[in-house]
């Protein structure tokens, strides 16, 4: 399997992506869906989040 192209890899995080990510992250979005919202890895989304103290659905 391919690994996934991010065309923001290793780029700080914007304002607007940061907002984009509590807003998705507020209405009960998952971290694949918000990650591939955003162009971003999972793990750099989860990282972000953890950090800014931001909260994901649990999806089962």
């Amino acid at each position: 399997m391919a690994k996934e192209h991010f065309e923001r890899h290793k780029q700080p995080w914007t304002s607007d992506e940061a907002s984009q990510l509590r807003t998705l992250a507020a209405k009960g979005k998952g971290l694949k869906e918000i990650a591939k919202a955003l162009n971003r890895s999972e793990e750099s989304t989860k990282d972000f989040a953890k950090k800014n103290k931001i909260e994901f659905a649990k999806k089962r």
